[in-house]
């Protein structure tokens, strides 16, 4: 395992990127509503980083070894789809939840989020399958600092979604960032504590369970990208790159319409 420890400099490069990266969530959060299609979403989202941010939307065209090249500028995950959904011309109807993963490149640096989105009024179950999700990336977050282990963040993210009744997608996992969308290591969302990498200052991941209501088995759909639960429950996904400081952490994606840490965080 490679893992390349970012400098002050590359630091204050990533705060940037991951600034505009949420910005673009920020901007697409208020267009999230009954009929509206996820291509509109991306068409949005394409726009607004080409030509307000002058940066690069990461996922076009991105071609993993034994992957076609991703068609569209963001991912839209809809209500069962795991991840990497890509938007089409379905509208979205009200009460789904839609997850908008967004990665942009400025000046050759990632920044990578993504946030759950209920559109119109949502059921109680998606609402608190949203929450928990939420929590669990946070939970996962407050045990970054030097010293701790990877595990330490999938145990502690496994134990709190598992107890409110849902299981962790163990197939996809947070990854280091920087240059390179995918970077080591793999932050995975489960484990034991105390196993694992040891985090020191300078590196750079992301922490983005994926958790489902019902199973935690999926699948491929046809299209070559999407990832689905196996039996149509809902998932739900939030991510943030965050850095591992001297004294604990610092999350890069952040903007003015970042939503709050939950109260646990601040207790």
């Amino acid at each position: 395992m490679t893992i390349t420890l970012k400098s002050s400099a590359n630091i204050e490069a990533m705060r940037v990127a991951g600034r505009l990266t949420s910005e673009v969530l920020d901007m697409l959060a208020e267009h999230v509503k009954p009929g509206i299609t996820t291509d509109e979403l991306d068409r949005l989202a394409h726009d607004h980083i080409v030509h307000q941010q002058k940066a690069i939307p990461a996922p076009l065209n991105y071609a993993p070894s034994g992957y076609k090249p991703y068609p569209k500028s963001i991912c839209a995950s809809v209500n069962h789809q795991v991840c990497h959904g890509i938007p089409n011309d379905r509208p979205l109807k009200d009460g789904d939840i839609v997850n908008l993963d967004v990665t942009v490149i400025k000046d050759g640096w990632h920044g990578d989020s993504s946030r759950m989105f209920i559109v119109g009024k949502g059921s109680i179950a998606a609402k608190r399958l949203c929450q928990v999700t939420y929590e669990a990336m946070w939970k996962g977050i407050m045990k970054v600092r030097p010293g701790a282990r990877l595990g330490d963040i999938g145990h502690v993210i496994q134990t709190f979604a598992e107890s409110a009744g849902y299981s962790v997608v163990r197939e996809f996992c947070g990854h280091g960032i920087g240059q390179k969308f995918h970077e080591d290591p793999q932050v995975l969302h489960y484990g034991r504590p105390g196993t694992g990498e040891l985090l020191v200052p300078g590196m750079v991941f992301t922490i983005e369970p994926m958790i489902n209501a019902g199973r935690r088995d999926i699948k491929e759909s046809n299209d070559g990208w999407a990832i689905v639960t196996k039996d149509r429950s809902l998932s739900a996904q939030w991510e943030h790159t965050i850095v591992v400081t001297e004294t604990g952490y610092e999350v890069l994606t952040v903007s003015a319409g970042t939503p709050p840490p939950p109260d646990f965080v601040h207790a």
